[in-house]
């Protein structure tokens, strides 16, 4: 029977390396993700982690710094200097929490969101690209998995065991 979003080309295959576990494609996939990313993102502070980092300000509700350093798995005291440089860059702003006056909600400033967007559609096509052997509605298929995958895990995916 055939699964639902699969062409039936797709024979099932052993893993990049050989291995039928899905952790061995999965870190070949971070690798080479991290390498096609890393040049698109080198004017970004912090690369692929800053990307992500103001991803997550942008899309998440994070109430404080520490809330968004717990979320992506990253030590607080990084966190710091990731989102000071951020801030220096213009890209974020720590802004009194409405509902704590003793924390900071981090905030994406217009020019932060803008930069964003404009390197999410390049992290999209390099994305594509990369799953260049899958077809489109395979791609939203293994996009849709891994992001319930995600969800089901404890946090929705908060903590990261790899910082992002």
């Amino acid at each position: 029977m055939q699964e639902k979003g699969l062409s039936s080309s797709a024979a099932p295959v052993a893993g990049a390396h050989g291995s039928d576990e899905t952790g061995v494609s999965l870190l070949a996939l971070t690798r080479a993700y991290l390498g096609t990313v890393d040049p698109i993102l080198s004017g970004l502070p912090h690369g692929a982690r800053g990307y992500h980092t103001l991803g997550a300000v942008i899309r998440g509700d994070h109430p404080s710094q520490l809330a968004l350093a717990t979320w992506l798995g990253i030590d607080r005291s990084v966190m710091t200097y990731l989102l000071d440089d951020l801030v220096a860059a213009g890209l974020v702003e720590r802004r009194q929490n409405p509902a704590d006056r003793r924390q900071r909600k981090i905030v994406a400033t217009a020019l932060g969101a803008q930069s964003w967007t404009e390197l999410q559609s390049k992290v999209l096509q390099a994305e594509a690209e990369l799953l260049g052997a899958l077809d489109d509605q395979e791609r939203d298929a293994v996009r849709d998995l891994l992001n319930r995958a995600v969800a089901g895990l404890p946090n929705g995916g908060g903590t990261w065991a790899v910082e992002c």
